[in-house]
């Protein structure tokens, strides 16, 4: 969840655009139900009531000519590409349109009862997780790297870039293995006690290990809760393949920073790109 837009009429285009979703898709809003923003306005969300039992819709927009379709099409194709049994809501329908400025698309899905663990993608509690919970998200992540697709989560191009600009030299860029990640495992994208993983928009190739080291990334702030995702999860994070991830999640909250976001994060980063290179970064 993060802040709503200080434009107003950002706020303003993007509740008008989401009331239209609720007109064409038949669906009434909850009474005084929150409003949950995405990055910087881009989505809007809210618990509904649909003929189909209780609903939650989702609406993206886009600047006209502007899409990335490996983004925007992104929960469409998980919904049939991502087996059934990775625990996630499932996608009732969608409906796109556009005015002179802008692209929209909305989401209709099925309404969970188990809330996120967290409001935000940084952990700074402790949440209690069962052991049953930690099990289900290995075996999740196990089922999401076993699916075939074109799509990247992320780019050779951009490691290219980024990773010596934000980490320093030397270091190898090049990946040294690939698999399908669903590409923003966060706090605010996985819920508890019951395993539901949320908003696959950005799934697709990555590091192997990439989830897990951008769950490790995100839990800095609570140092029992990062022991706890690295020993979970170390039969990736602590081979080879598993550090490189690390540095490519870490690459990416870094160059998250300059744009404002992730700042509690900046320095634990750079502690763990240091723990990682055996030297400093940049």
């Amino acid at each position: 969840m993060y802040p709503k837009p200080a434009d107003p009429e950002a706020v303003a285009r993007m509740r008008a655009a989401h009331q239209h979703a609720r007109t064409v898709l038949g669906v009434r809003p909850d009474p005084d139900a929150q409003e949950i923003w995405g990055w910087r306005g881009r989505t809007l969300s809210r618990p509904v009531s649909a003929p189909g039992g209780p609903a939650w819709l989702r609406l993206a927009s886009s600047p006209k000519g502007q899409i990335a379709r490996t983004f925007w099409d992104g929960s469409l194709e998980a919904q049939t590409a991502i087996p059934a049994t990775v625990p996630r809501p499932r996608l009732r329908e969608s409906h796109d349109w556009n005015d002179q400025a802008w692209e929209y698309r909305a989401e209709l899905y099925d309404r969970i009862a188990v809330p996120p663990i967290s409001r935000s993608p940084t952990l700074t509690a402790t949440p209690d997780l069962p052991s049953a919970w930690w099990a289900a998200l290995h075996a999740a992540l196990g089922d999401i790297g076993t699916v075939s697709t074109d799509r990247y989560t992320i780019e050779q191009q951009y490691l290219d870039w980024a990773m010596p600009k934000l980490l320093g030299n030397p270091l190898d860029t090049r990946v040294p293995a690939w698999a399908t990640a669903h590409g923003d495992l966060h706090w605010a994208n996985l819920c508890a006690p019951q395993l539901q993983m949320l908003d696959w928009e950005g799934w697709g190739l990555a590091p192997v290990g990439y989830d897990a080291a951008m769950l490790h990334s995100y839990s800095l702030l609570v140092a029992d809760i990062a022991t706890r995702v690295r020993g979970e999860l170390g039969e990736v994070l602590d081979t080879p393949a598993g550090r490189f991830a690390e540095l490519v999640t870490i690459t990416e909250l870094l160059h998250s920073t300059a744009r404002g976001d992730n700042l509690p994060l900046a320095e634990p980063l750079r502690r763990q790109a240091r723990r990682l290179l055996g030297r400093s970064a940049v």
